[in-house]
């Protein structure tokens, strides 16, 4: 689905990507994995063309981002969804609010269309129960779910996971891990996970790019970065 070739991309001089070329397949979970500064989060903006780069190409379903401006980048980018490191909800807003507020603001359904695809959304992550309940009012794990709902309301074929599991349990990680198995294995569709976690990029990725410095020093599946 995404094709990125020779991408390079300096701020004030210092070079952070440095001839990244990177493959994620249809319906697979890609894990990108680094520490801190190795240029993760700027090839994420990347990928959905909040970024230009200063040469090479980013493919997305045979189109050239690096080409396209205006409404063109704009029907790119209705293919991705976005779970935020700290979730980024809304605070006040209730649960419904928060999922429905891209249909709001993107659709012209009827409040009976919206409400059923919220609680579709709500359904998949468990948390049809919480509706009404604010983001003040649920722990870290659930409002990554609520996030992962919100993400996934407009259907995009893409959903990308910025440091999904950043500071949050041994047992809320677990959970969230196994948001992002539930959700390729029921939407069916392609997720990139931009992580520092090691344990977690082996136990929900298919495939795994190491970034470091810039450079993918890494391309493999998890068992090869286990013999590595």
């Amino acid at each position: 689905m995404i094709e990125i070739r020779n991408l390079t991309k300096s701020f004030s001089g210092t070079p952070v990507l440095r001839g990244v070329s990177l493959n994620v397949r249809a319906g697979t979970t890609r894990v990108i994995l680094g520490l801190s500064g190795s240029g993760k989060s700027v090839l994420m903006k990347h990928m959905i063309g909040l970024m230009k780069p200063d040469s090479g190409s980013i493919m997305v379903d045979g189109v050239d981002l690096t080409a396209m401006s205006g409404a063109g980048l704009l029907d790119i980018r209705r293919k991705f969804g976005m779970v935020f490191q700290q979730s980024a909800l809304f605070d006040s807003m209730t649960v419904w609010e928060n999922v429905a507020f891209p249909l709001v603001e993107h659709t012209k359904l009827s409040k009976e269309e919206i409400n059923d695809r919220v609680m579709d959304k709500l359904k998949l992550v468990g948390l049809e129960a919480a509706i009404d309940k604010f983001p003040a009012e649920l722990s870290g794990g659930m409002r990554k779910r609520v996030g992962l709902a919100r993400a996934v309301i407009l259907e995009p074929k893409c959903v990308l996971y910025d440091e999904p599991t950043t500071g949050l349990d041994p047992v809320t990680t677990d959970n969230v891990d196994q948001m992002i198995l539930d959700a390729a294995q029921r939407l069916k569709v392609t997720s990139v996970v931009i992580s520092h976690d090691i344990g977690s990029a082996l136990k929900v990725a298919d495939d795994i790019a190491v970034l470091h410095k810039g450079e993918i020093v890494e391309d493999c599946t998890p068992e090869e970065l286990k013999r590595s």
